[in-house]
């Protein structure tokens, strides 16, 4: 054998072995999902979930039609906080927007939705590619987090009321392969027609969330349960031999 032949062998070696005893460390795609809006307490808990020292967390209040006091209460709930807040606005023009979405919302750590209008904020995000930017966010390992329509969007889909007069179902981007309710006792409505759309197939089996909870994802798998009081729940609402079973799933209190 040539010496280039040999080095070149070597070198092959040589890499492979290192790539085995280093191997990349595998991405771990996260979700937190909690029951109304955000709270210090649950901003925190994002904070906890980065991992990292100062991160970048970005707040996209796309449902709430970018309203600037939800914005400014965002601002506020940060204050003290150890984390960089940014907003990604989607009401928006080139002139003033240096950045793409998918540039700014890559490049954070985390990206907390806003409560609001699910089903004009999944229209809005299909039509700007929002939809696509966060499934990317989503498998490079950014923490996604929200409340309301913010924890809505992360499941197939649910309740919400989007539209005038009723309750009705509203398909989120299907993160999560289960269904979801929000506010699940804070307002009467959501807890029956939740039972009920569960039951006649219009809905699969999932997650209820009281507003002060919330539930954690770790690549599309159920970690656990927290919630700022002793007060609020969540729980695993499926149909085993024909009836409704509601499964009250154990919580880690947090912080307030």
């Amino acid at each position: 054998m040539k010496k280039t032949g040999y080095f070149i062998l070597l070198f092959s070696i040589c890499f492979t072995t290192m790539a085995q005893v280093n191997p990349k460390p595998e991405v771990t795609r996260t979700i937190f999902a909690y029951g109304g809006g955000f709270t210090k307490p649950f901003i925190r808990y994002i904070i906890a979930l980065t991992k990292k020292d100062n991160p970048k967390i970005c707040f996209l209040p796309t449902a709430s039609a970018d309203n600037a006091n939800i914005i400014l209460a965002w601002y506020k709930a940060c204050e003290d906080l150890q984390m960089r807040p940014y907003v990604q606005m989607t009401f928006v023009a080139s002139y003033t927007e240096p950045k793409t979405f998918e540039e700014n919302l890559l490049s954070m750590d985390a990206i907390v939705v806003a409560g609001g209008n699910t089903l004009n904020m999944m229209a809005i995000w299909k039509a700007q590619g929002i939809d696509t930017v966060l499934r990317k966010a989503y498998n490079k390992g950014i923490v996604l987090a929200g409340g309301s329509a913010g924890s809505l969007c992360w499941f197939q889909g649910g309740t919400t009321d989007s539209r005038p007069k009723d309750l009705s179902i509203v398909k989120g981007l299907g993160f999560i392969q289960t269904s979801h309710c929000p506010h699940y006792h804070s307002e009467p409505l959501r807890k029956p027609l939740y039972f009920d759309n569960i039951l006649k197939g219009k809905l699969n089996a999932g997650y209820a969330i009281d507003d002060l909870a919330g539930v954690v994802f770790e690549n599309e798998k159920y970690i656990k349960s927290v919630a700022v009081d002793d007060k609020s729940n969540t729980y695993y609402v499926s149909v085993i031999n024909g009836q409704i079973d509601e499964k009250l799933l154990p919580v880690e209190e947090i912080l307030k």
